[in-house]
């Protein structure tokens, strides 16, 4: 069991390895200038975040000091979400990437066939004009007659040939080629500077420029290279926006609060005098080194607003012990319920000090349910069992202590905190199992990873004569995000068929 445990940390760790190479590869090398100040910066970083990240990951685990936590918790989980949404942008953007490449590609070339005409037509047009412009007594050779060795000498040193008596001696237009030779090795003007033989033969005299050709390798090469960075820095600037847009607002959701919803749930049972019952569900509210005392308020101003008859608190209240976070849980104590407020465990109380939440809730006016129940005066039964998470400390769900020897004639809701005990459920004779757990995946595309382990995600459905809410919770596990799942406090009212 310990290797096989090793193996997946191993597995893991090497996944989060190549996942933080690919994004420095797509959003630090790719964008960036070797030997940079921003390719310095965007290295260290990504060595920074992800430490961060296992940092906040780690310090509760090991105990460390809770002002250690916060400091750690806000850019740890933060990057975690953010390194989601960069990935799945980028992977969306390497679709996009040989799109864009193409189209910058053509139009470059368009751009460089446009010029190509009007540069090639200007040496033949300089040549015609230089000929007709010369001077009276010169002598004129027929094209392709031999030219003197003065001539073929000063052509091949690049100076004038000395003049005869009475003016100077021309040839001629040669063909193209020899033309635009002649005009390069051409002698300067009085007082122009001499050429560099060394030059190449297209630069021309006196420091003038020309375009380059488009269609040579050598000027093809930095241009791609341009274009390429060019590509790069507009996907990787545009998945980082996403990314960054996605989480922020997806982080101003968590900390304005979570929203009420309302569902009718009709029961069989349920007698006429508790139709319309009003039952507050919130959940997973993950008290911790993000969400605090503030957000305790909120949630407690946010039920107490909804007048519910019961308030239910199915699991996973808190991500911390009870020296750390009790004075955070205390406003659960200003809850309004005409039949009061109750609370079962979740797998994080187990992590965090379950007996000790038990009786601080207590102390706070809820009224744990540890695998037992009460009757609601109207007409149903209420039960609870501590999560599956307890099985490991020998306490765990206990159906048959909660619902045993109850009379079945009565309806009965049942608060556990995973989803996966609906079949107890079933198997015991519920009406209706209230649940969290799910936090409806929490982090879009996490709600399809959720439904692999759990039968219900979010939301309402029947399992045979047994019906399961599942709240997608009031607060947010590891970053304070989420996407594609809206925090939430249901107020689920029962419904009478006799009514």
């Amino acid at each position: 069991m310990v290797a096989v445990a090793a193996l997946v940390i191993i597995l893991v760790l090497a996944l989060l390895a190549g996942v933080h190479w690919y994004v420095w590869r797509r959003l630090v090398r790719d964008t960036t200038v070797p030997g940079g100040r921003a390719r310095r910066i965007g290295t260290v970083a990504l060595w920074a975040l992800p430490a961060l990240s296992f940092g906040a990951l780690l310090s509760a685990r090991v105990g460390a000091p809770f002002w250690v936590e916060q400091v750690l918790a806000w850019p740890g989980y933060l990057w975690l979400a953010l390194l989601l949404y960069v990935v799945l942008a980028l992977v969306v953007g390497e679709a996009v990437r040989p799109l864009l490449t193409r189209a910058l590609a053509r139009r470059a070339s368009a751009r460089g066939a446009g010029n190509g005409p009007a540069a090639s037509g200007a040496a033949p047009a300089a040549g015609a004009a230089q000929g007709s412009e010369a001077p009276a007594g010169t002598t004129t050779r027929a094209p392709g007659a031999a030219a003197p060795a003065g001539a073929a000498l000063a052509g091949a040193t690049g100076s004038a040939p000395e003049a005869g008596a009475g003016g100077t001696t021309t040839t001629a237009p040669a063909p193209d080629g020899a033309a635009r030779e002649g005009a390069t090795a051409a002698a300067p003007a009085d007082g122009a500077p001499a050429p560099d033989p060394s030059a190449p033969a297209s630069a021309p005299a006196g420091g003038g420029t020309t375009a380059p050709d488009v269609d040579a390798p050598e000027a093809d090469a930095p241009a791609a290279v341009s274009r390429r960075m060019f590509v790069s820095r507009i996907v990787g600037g545009a998945a980082a926006a996403a990314a960054v847009g996605t989480v922020g607002y997806g982080t101003y959701g968590v900390l304005r609060g979570p929203r009420v919803k309302r569902v009718t749930v009709p029961l069989a049972k349920l007698p006429r005098g508790a139709h319309g019952y009003r039952i507050a569900v919130v959940s997973d509210v993950h008290l911790g080194p993000i969400l605090g005392r503030g957000h305790t308020q909120r949630i407690v101003d946010a039920i107490n607003a909804a007048q519910p008859d019961l308030v239910a608190v199915v699991g996973d209240l808190v991500d911390g012990s009870v020296a750390d976070l009790g004075h955070a849980a205390e406003p659960l104590a200003q809850l309004k319920a005409r039949d009061g407020s109750f609370f079962v465990t979740g797998n994080h109380e187990y992590f965090s000090g379950a007996d000790e939440w038990v009786d601080h809730v207590r102390e706070l006016g809820l009224k744990p349910l540890r695998n037992e129940r009460v009757e609601i005066a109207g007409g149903f039964d209420l039960a609870g069992v501590d999560d599956i998470a307890g099985e490991d400390t020998g306490q765990g769900p206990d159906f048959a202590r909660a619902l045993g020897d109850r009379d079945r004639s009565r309806a009965a809701v049942l608060l556990a905190h995973q989803p996966v005990v609906i079949h107890d459920a079933v198997d015991h004779g519920v009406d209706l199992q209230l649940s969290g757990h799910t936090h409806g995946g929490q982090l879009w595309p996490g709600n399809l990873l959720a439904g692999l382990a759990n039968p219900t995600v979010a939301g309402l459905e029947r399992y045979g004569d047994t019906q399961l809410y599942v709240s997608r919770g009031a607060g947010a596990w590891g970053p304070p995000v989420r996407v594609g799942a809206e925090s939430d406090i249901t107020v689920v009212q029962l419904a009478s068929r006799q009514a």
